[in-house]
């Protein structure tokens, strides 16, 4: 399908331009010119990447932690309705043994048709990780590492494992972090209570992500400064935040965009299959929880996930902290996609990239989301506007 987008402003992680936009396709064929084509009148509409979600178990009613690939594929379906054109399958632990029926669920509906947002491969979070930072993750679920297991986890992964989240300090996690990173996984710490130096030790390994940093892991002290000293001074790591203002306070929030600055923040959602929900009853790996008040967490109160979507996390990152739309969207876009091995396609309106594209108001308010080229979501007010156009079936 080739058509152009008129008469609207161009933003992405690099700044802003003029359009017009020309997709051909699947992909942005050129920005700029005059084209004989069919043409989309934006009336001054923003357009901006798609978001990257690189840490997400759900949303929409369908979780991503599943043994069912249709459902995975019914969450890539409802995913351009906040925004989201590319993600990573969120996959946790499961008792004695590695979550297989959920990454081969995964590899199932990553190898299948693919329509709506795409499924670029998986986040593995933990099984790896510290009981004492353990968060909503049930004990039974964590594992040391072993090398044999890592073996394991590659043959059953193979490229689609595109970040595994590792607490460093366990016993034997050098010896993965250095085969993870060697066979191009991107390693994140987190769920951790590594120290200052510990971290410091780990980040020489490959270690090159931090996850949603300041929940659980060690905190920041002005005599221990725990991973996320080490983080904010090495340039190598990238650190991402959930920006619901529930999981980190917006002062935090605001601390950290400026230390890492623009180029290192990646905004997620780590949201469940509540996403969205004011108030729900579901469950996270097997455990009852439950939505109350925008707030997910399980029947002993622990928080769990969120309920947060990126096209409500942009609007957080510009509305509350007074964020550079740009820089926000490097955040949601660019950045996200550079940590999945994505960023030679994604995240940038860059000629030759996937025609992954969101149309915003004055509010940023979500009006339309592409998907390599093909319209995936419309609001009402678009669907008025341009009655021609048709959305794909999920």
């Amino acid at each position: 399908m080739r058509f152009v987008l008129n008469n609207c402003r161009l933003i992405d992680a690099t700044g802003t331009r003029p359009g017009p936009l020309l997709v051909d396709a699947g992909r942005i064929a050129a920005i700029g010119g005059i084209y004989e084509v069919p043409a989309l009148d934006l009336g001054g509409a923003l357009v901006a990447p798609g978001f990257v979600d690189v840490h997400t178990h759900g949303g929409g009613g369908y979780s991503l932690h599943t043994e069912h690939p249709d459902e995975i594929r019914a969450y890539a379906a409802w995913a351009p309705s906040t925004g989201v054109t590319a993600f990573l399958a969120g996959i946790v632990g499961v008792p004695g043994g590695l979550p297989e029926t959920q990454i081969r669920a995964a590899l199932a509906a990553a190898t299948g048709p693919a329509a709506g947002a795409e499924l670029a491969g998986m986040h593995l979070e933990g099984p790896y990780i510290n009981v004492a930072r353990r968060g909503a993750h049930a004990p039974e679920w964590l594992r040391v590492p072993d090398p044999a297991e890592t073996e394991r986890l590659l043959e059953l992964a193979g490229s689609h494992l595109r970040i595994i989240t590792v607490a460093p300090e366990l016993p034997g996690a050098k010896a993965m972090i250095r085969r993870l990173v060697a066979a191009g996984v991107t390693v994140s710490l987190g769920h951790t209570d590594a120290t200052y130096e510990q971290t410091r030790a780990a980040i020489p390994l490959g270690l090159t992500h931090a996850t949603h940093c300041f929940n659980a892991m060690r905190p920041l002290h002005h005599r221990e400064p725990g991973p996320l000293g080490a983080i904010v001074e090495d340039a190598r790591v990238s650190g991402e935040l959930i920006a619901d203002g529930v999981h980190v306070h917006p002062a935090a929030l605001r601390l950290l965009l400026r230390a890492l600055g623009p180029d290192r923040v990646i905004v997620v959602t780590d949201a469940l299959s509540c996403a969205g929900l004011r108030d729900a009853v579901f469950s996270f790996g097997g455990q009852p929880a439950r939505v109350v008040d925008g707030v997910a967490r399980l029947a002993d109160g622990t928080l769990t996930g969120s309920v947060l979507t990126m096209d409500r996390a942009l609007r957080n990152l510009v509305g509350m902290l007074a964020l550079p739309l740009s820089d926000a969207l490097a955040a949601l876009s660019a950045n996200p996609a550079r940590a999945a091995g994505l960023a030679h396609r994604k995240g940038l309106l860059r000629a030759g990239y996937d025609a992954d594209l969101i149309v915003l108001d004055e509010t940023l308010t979500l009006q339309a989301t592409f998907c390599r080229g093909i319209l995936a979501y419309a609001a009402e007010a678009f669907r008025r506007r341009h009655p021609q156009l048709q959305i794909a079936p999920g």
